[in-house]
């Protein structure tokens, strides 16, 4: 196994590996607070502020996309 090869198997391990430890560490403050509470109201409204708030985001980008899409496909086909 050549030098180059090795480094990039390690630097793919060490980001697998660090992968975990940033998504269990997100919002730590939130999940607090919200296990504190005995009605799970609070939990279920910022849950649904959270998808609401992360459409946005997928739809521009989808919207961006076909933008790009029908543009390629409408130069494609007049020449």
């Amino acid at each position: 196994m050549n030098t180059r090869a090795n480094k990039k198997w390690i630097v793919s391990f060490l980001i697998i590996l660090f992968i975990p430890v940033v998504s269990n560490a997100q919002c730590a403050m939130c999940r607090a607070v919200l296990e504190s509470e005995a009605s799970q109201n609070a939990a279920e409204g910022i849950n649904d502020g959270i998808l609401y708030l992360m459409v946005f985001p997928y739809l521009l980008v989808g919207g961006l996309g076909y933008y790009i899409y029908r543009s390629y496909r409408k130069s494609k086909s007049q020449s």
